[in-house]
């Protein structure tokens, strides 16, 4: 696939140089992007189209390389990578670009990311969207030792965990700092808890593939909190669920309701 890919420009926070690309008219609704763990910018949201959809569809789109990804600073200590600390990183980004307030959609690890900054600054958020993590935001999404493992194997053969060898596999594919990845994946666990869940009022949508086994249950977290949907993503695992039409629509028509 031909991409037009974006222009990336790099700021400072945390000690750390952060890359990120904004593209779209300045004066535009912003919508800032989190990718997933062992993703990119590039990879979560350009390759899969919601660059272009989200653009042609009158947006400004803003989308970060997390701390230990992409373009950005790999920092090797796990103490670097605690959820509240990259969404931080995310906050200053919006700081950075002078803007008051944007929507936030993250996916897997970037939707825990994407919680913890709304806990921590929901007046500069307008929504959230929670791609590809439903009640495992709170209740975990399982062991997660065997993936850090496999990150640090000699080599992908010598992986034998089939969770292990799909992400050891997704770190070989983006050219990945596994040991950067290996010490993300150590501390960015941290759940929400139910209570905290509860008092984020922002109104969201959860998007989770019905094939998804990571995730754990949208309605459930959904059922959790106050101003919450969800949209099931038919047919699609927690790899493909990012990039499907049906996610790119209701996000679309999530948007536009707000607008309203």
């Amino acid at each position: 696939m031909n991409l037009n890919l974006p222009a990336f420009s790099l700021f400072h926070h945390d000690g750390l140089q952060l890359a990120f690309f904004d593209e779209g008219d300045k004066a535009a609704p912003a919508v800032l992007l989190i990718h997933g763990f062992a993703s990119t910018a590039n990879v979560n949201w350009v390759s899969p189209g919601w660059l272009k959809t989200l653009s042609e569809a009158g947006y400004r789109v803003i989308a970060i390389d997390n701390r230990g990804h992409g373009a950005s600073d790999k920092p090797h200590d796990s103490e670097a990578y605690y959820p509240p600390l990259m969404a931080e990183d995310a906050i200053a980004l919006l700081d950075h670009l002078a803007i008051e307030q944007a929507h936030v959609m993250g996916y897997s690890m970037g939707a825990r990311i994407s919680a913890f900054a709304a806990l921590a600054h929901p007046d500069r958020i307008r929504s959230l969207v929670f791609g590809g993590l439903g009640i495992g935001l709170v209740e975990g999404v399982g062991d997660w030792d065997p993936i850090a493992e496999a990150l640090l194997a000699p080599s992908l053969s010598e992986v034998t965990h089939a969770r292990g060898r799909m992400f050891r596999a997704f770190a070989e594919q983006t050219r990945a700092d596994r040991y950067a990845l290996a010490a993300c994946i150590q501390t960015n666990r941290v759940l929400v808890t139910r209570e905290q869940v509860s008092t984020i009022s922002l109104p969201t949508l959860i998007g989770v593939g019905t094939k998804d086994d990571i995730a754990g249950s949208p309605r459930d977290l959904a059922d959790l909190m106050p101003n919450a949907r969800v949209i099931d993503i038919p047919n699609r695992d927690h790899m493909l669920a990012v990039g499907d039409k049906v996610f790119k629509k209701a996000v679309l028509e999530f948007y536009a309701g707000l607008a309203d």
